[in-house]
């Protein structure tokens, strides 16, 4: 065996475990089938910014132990996600606050706002939700539904809100102040630099091959590792033997513009069904760049196949069953780790796949 662990993957919980692995005296080679490291949090610098070309992301957590460990390998500025929604010729701010209360309902005091979102979920007198439409009313009655709600849901999933089920949507966070700030999380920000350093930094010592395949390497290097650390996609190790679980994905159309600032906001959501893309992104506003140019991102939701990107485990009731039995599966490979959000098929933010890794270094280690 020419390796300790064999990652599958050069995303944050491969380059995670392939550093703590690294520290502790062994050998690793990591592979990833795209043409570079990173995984979705991949930054390609264009025109002097950093474009993050899987979508945006924005770090933020309230485990000071995680802020601390991220910390090494980069310097962080102190972005505050605050999107902004477009419905139509109205423009609203988010999350739900009372800059977005006073802007619809032309109001000023926060008990205002909730009289009249009391008053519209009364009115609809919903006591048994069946579906995510029902389920959204009895949580923000009608104007907040249909004018931020609706139309972004549909096109982030591809159904008709009354064909998704109620549990998709089980609170909405309302904020009763006039507070943009997106996260609730203490400490939040974009690394100086973009996410591709720190992903390098973290696979310092390690041997990393790009666009190598594990399932067409692993054919003639058999026995390459003691260990393997798997971050793919849990059904397609076992071949699909159990049938296929659901994703949806995401397609993106990025171009340069020939101004400095496009739209005066990072993201840019658009919330009605007839506009095709969910939302654009403004890249140099994470890094509050002076750019001559700007890069721009439309986002655009569709239905996963075999062969496409995985982007968002659809973790309803049917997949969630068919996961476990994969699970079980899985729990059965003795020299096998499954990490990661498609080894897991669980969606994570960035600073719960850095925890979960390190649980599986502690777990591999008895640390």
């Amino acid at each position: 065996m020419s390796y300790d662990y064999l990652i599958v993957g050069a995303g944050l919980f491969g380059a995670v475990f392939a550093h703590e692995a690294v520290k502790r005296g062994k050998k690793c080679l990591v592979i990833d089938k795209r043409d570079h490291v990173a995984g979705n949090i991949y930054c390609e610098e264009i025109e002097g910014i950093n474009v993050h070309k899987y979508g945006a992301h924005i770090f933020h957590t309230s485990d000071k132990e995680i802020w601390n460990y991220v910390s090494q390998f980069a310097e962080f500025n102190n972005y505050i996600n605050s999107p902004i929604a477009v419905y139509r010729d109205e423009l609203y701010n988010l999350p739900f606050n009372m800059n977005t209360f006073s802007k619809m309902w032309k109001i000023r005091t926060p008990q205002e706002a909730k009289d009249i979102i009391a008053g519209q979920i009364a009115s609809l007198n919903i006591q048994n939700p069946q579906n995510l439409e029902e389920q959204a009313l009895s949580l923000a009655g009608k104007d907040v539904y249909e004018k931020l709600i609706k139309g972004y849901t549909e096109k982030q999933w591809g159904r008709d809100c009354r064909e998704l089920p109620a549990f998709i949507i089980k609170r909405l966070p309302f904020r009763f102040t006039y507070d943009n700030n997106y996260f609730n999380d203490r400490f939040q920000g974009i690394p100086m630099g973009g996410y591709t350093k720190i992903v390098e930094k973290l696979l310092e010592g390690s041997e990393v091959l790009t666009g190598t395949d594990y399932f067409q390497f692993r054919e003639g290097h058999q026995g390459i590792a003691a260990k393997t650390v798997f971050t793919g996609m849990i059904d397609e190790y076992f071949g699909y033997r159990l049938g296929a679980l659901e994703y949806r994905s995401v397609r993106f159309e990025t171009e340069v513009l020939d101004c400095d600032n496009y739209q005066g906001n990072a993201v840019v959501n658009y919330t009605e069904r007839e506009v095709p893309y969910t939302r654009i992104i403004e890249h140099k506003h994470f890094e509050f760049g002076k750019q001559e140019k700007t890069v721009i991102s439309r986002e655009y939701s569709s239905e996963w196949k075999v062969g496409m990107e995985p982007y968002y485990p659809v973790n309803d009731e049917k997949n969630t069953k068919l996961y476990e039995k994969y699970r079980e599966l899985a729990g059965k490979e003795e020299k096998v780790i499954f990490g990661g959000r498609l080894g897991q098929y669980r969606y994570y933010d960035m600073d719960k796949v850095i925890a979960a890794a390190l649980e599986a270094v502690n777990a591999e280690f008895r640390v």
